[in-house]
């Protein structure tokens, strides 16, 4: 370890130490040692401290001991002699840096709750989003399971130009990364030089402006540290491991723009630890030598042109940049960007144009001409600037081993293939997709073709294992595109009676999805015709895709074997397949009950069931619900409690449109134990969950259930289900 880095970072630590204890000091007088403490809808108090030291700060006097830590890990200030090793002080000094900043940022929310702007998107008002809640955690953090997201870039200071700025950032987004934005340099910040290009800022871009200050850096180690507790399942406290989690899987690097501070050293020590390493473009003294981190820690004077490859050198991160042939950038860091107003080059579909409709079927191998791509009627340079319109876009595919099953799921890929082009916007699917066509994109050369080129490079490059051949027709002719529209609707019929017209009892082989085991080590989902995985996004169907493209990938069939409880839904074979995959932590669990050994939760789960026993039933949670629920937690609460792969009987994760299988919690009494729902939820799942409760005979089951404008509490909705005479009063006890 340099003496440079040593000194500068161990001084930074101290003149942090000593303007956080002043501000604690301040508060403790003004508001009092009972003043309460947390980040805006967590369930991981401050997650750095409760993480690391397994202490839960939920009051300013709670911050005391955390003090007391952080005086005994920072060393005295390097002399001027001194032959001692300087890595495991330094080092330290670093983390207890975290400790006090994660204080200090804390301390902040007292003082103005409004300090940083709640939710995923900045304000013209306000760029600094501060704290990740779960919310925005858990949605996110999918993308690190299933590799979308490699890793993340934590930016200290600014670019000396607002064009190498946004050069950075766009090379950052295109390898997938996300950008974590701290602190300035000169007065100039990073996300102002971005937001002055035009360039959008936000967690649905990537680009995620944290604070104006170094402290704010917390907030970056603090996402990673709660993916190690909520996906890892690591207790907190336990250090080691989630420090090792986060060397060997989140893939992160530290990047400084401008003079290094004493502050930032310590900032640096402190990433570190984590197995961080920092990328500076000033001649600061680098640390080559392995150790800590993966390769080098510290590497200095980088040319900007080099910095992100550079970065990604050192932090060994493995990118896999889809090379598609559009005239835009390309890459899933894009599929949140939004296309408004005055920048709509042409819209088609949506509440003001008329109907897109999305069509993938498949052809004999002799009806396809590999790389065809057609525009029938007018090219994008053809129309006018704010022209609305409708659209067909017909996919035509071939392959040895295609099947009818596979259409709809290359078809749901869409969504995802053409929002990954900068300045396009997708929202839908099948007869209700709409698109947006962006001025910019345009001005660089995108055309109504290159919808096709996307396709047909992605087809191969993701599905290359069933489509052989592709071929893209997309109609502008507004004359042929409703004939289109009827052939798609009358397909999409039958293929949503084909799949549900599927059962458990009929299909012998079931699938597993083992994605994210990367978080969670311990969690097998089994995937059958009548229960989705948790996440939402893998059907059986999908898994089958899956396999066939991919046969070791994590989508492996599972012979279901001799029944042992049909009822709850347990089998030989699943048992077997769990307990392999699990590695002996989990020997098996009923797939259709709560109570009894209940299937294992991720953390990457759309809903979350939980026991309401003073009801004799179940409450059930979306993730987009930030209230609190009857039973006594937020979902951020609960999903911390239930995920990480644990089986927890009287909870359950599942997928949103679960709760409309016939096999939901059948063992329990299925949907009629249902007696609490969030009100949008309700809407959401209204038409099918009637058909259901129709079925088991009861048509008004829904407007029986009590919501959030109901009561909140079990004691709140008790008398509005007896009145409504809610089926689970009568019901044996669920307990």
């Amino acid at each position: 370890m340099s003496k440079i880095i040593a000194s500068a970072g161990i001084r930074g630590a101290h003149k942090i130490y000593a303007r956080v204890e002043k501000k604690y000091q301040e508060l403790l007088e003004k508001h009092g040692p009972d003043q309460e403490v947390a980040f805006p809808n967590t369930g991981y108090y401050l997650p750095i401290i409760y993480g690391i030291l397994g202490v839960k700060i939920e009051k300013l006097a709670d911050m005391k001991q955390v003090f007391a830590r952080a005086t005994s890990l920072i060393p005295p200030p390097v002399k001027e002699k001194n032959h001692l090793p300087y890595l495991a002080p330094a080092l330290d000094a670093g983390m207890a840096t975290f400790f006090l900043q994660e204080m200090e940022e804390a301390m902040k929310y007292i003082e103005n709750p409004d300090i940083y702007q709640l939710g995923e998107d900045v304000t013209d008002e306000n760029l600094w989003l501060g704290a990740a809640d779960d919310v925005i955690m858990r949605k996110r953090g999918v993308e690190f399971v299933d590799g979308t997201a490699p890793g993340f870039a934590a930016i200290l200071g600014a670019p000396p130009t607002t064009e190498i700025a946004v050069k950075i950032a766009l090379e950052l987004q295109e390898k997938n990364l996300y950008v974590f934005m701290v602190a300035d340099t000169n007065g100039r910040y990073m996300p102002d030089q971005l937001k002055e290009a035009g360039v959008q800022i936000g967690w649905p871009t990537r680009l995620v402006p944290f604070g104006k200050t170094v402290s704010a850096a917390v907030f970056a180690a603090g996402f990673a540290t709660r993916a190690a507790m909520s996906f890892g399942g690591i207790e907190p406290g336990d250090f080691r491991k989630i420090l090792i989690y986060n060397k060997d899987r989140i893939f992160a690097f530290g990047m400084t723009f401008g003079e290094v501070t004493d502050e930032w050293y310590a900032n640096g020590l402190a990433c570190v630890n984590y197995g961080f390493p920092i990328i500076a473009d000033t001649p600061i003294p680098e640390v080559l030598p392995t150790g800590i981190c993966t390769y080098e820690h510290v590497v200095a004077n980088i040319p900007y042109d080099k910095m992100v490859s550079k970065a990604i050198e050192v932090r060994g991160l493995k990118v896999n940049i889809a090379k598609v042939p559009v005239p835009v950038s390309y890459g899933p860091a894009f599929e949140g960007e939004r296309v408004r107003g005055d920048a709509i080059y042409v819209e088609a579909g949506g509440p003001k144009a008329d109907t897109v409709v999305e069509w993938v079927t498949s052809k004999a191998m002799d009806e396809v001409e590999d790389g065809k791509i057609e525009v029938v009627g007018p090219e994008l340079d053809e129309l006018e600037v704010g022209t609305r319109m409708g659209m067909a876009i017909v996919v035509e595919v071939a392959g040895r081993n295609m099947q009818d099953d596979f259409e709809p799921i290359l078809e749901r890929q869409i969504h995802h293939l053409v929002n990954y082009a900068k300045g396009l916007m997708h929202i839908g699917q099948r007869d209700i997709a709409w698109y947006r066509f962006s001025k910019d994109a345009f001005d660089k050369g995108f055309r109504f073709k290159h919808l096709g080129s996307i396709l047909h490079a992605k087809y191969h490059q993701e599905f290359g294992g069933i489509c052989d051949k592709v071929q893209v027709r997309i109609y502008t002719d507004q004359d042929k595109v409703k004939p289109i529209l009827e052939q798609a609707r009358a397909v999409y019929h039958v293929r949503d009676e084909r799949v549900e017209g599927m059962s458990d009892e009929e299909e012998p082989i079931y699938y597993s999805c083992t994605l994210c085991q990367s978080f969670a080590p311990s969690h097998v989902c089994v995937v059958t015709p009548e229960r989705t995985g948790l996440c939402g996004a893998y059907s059986w169907l999908d898994c089958k895709a899956a396999f066939e493209i991919s046969p070791t990938g994590p989508n492996q069939p599972i012979e279901k074997g001799k029944v042992i409880d049909e009822f709850r839904g347990q089998w030989e074979g699943t048992n077997k397949f769990v307990n392999q995959a699990s590695r002996g932590a989990v020997e098996f669990y009923n797939a259709y009950s709560i109570m009894d050994n209940p299937m294992t939760s991720c953390g990457c789960f759309e809903a979350i069931s939980a026991l309401a026993p003073s009801c004799n039933g179940i409450m059930t949670v979306d993730r987009d619900y930030n209230g609190m629920t009857p039973c006594g937690m937020k979902f951020t609460t609960l999903a911390g409690s239930v995920g990480g792969g644990a089986v927890t009987p009287g909870f359950v994760g599942h997928s949103k449109t679960y709760v409309n299988s016939k096999k939901f919690i059948r063992a329990e009494g299925g949907v009629k134990r249902v007696v609490w729902m969030p009100k949008r939820l309700k809407e959401e799942l209204r038409e099918k969950f009637n058909l259901r409760a129709a079925e088991a005979g009861m048509p008004d089951l829904l407007d029986r259930i009590a919501d959030e404008t109901i009561g909140t509490t079990e004691e709140e909705i008790l008398p509005f289900l007896t009145e409504k005479e809610h089926p689970a009063l009568s019901m044996d006890s669920i307990m």
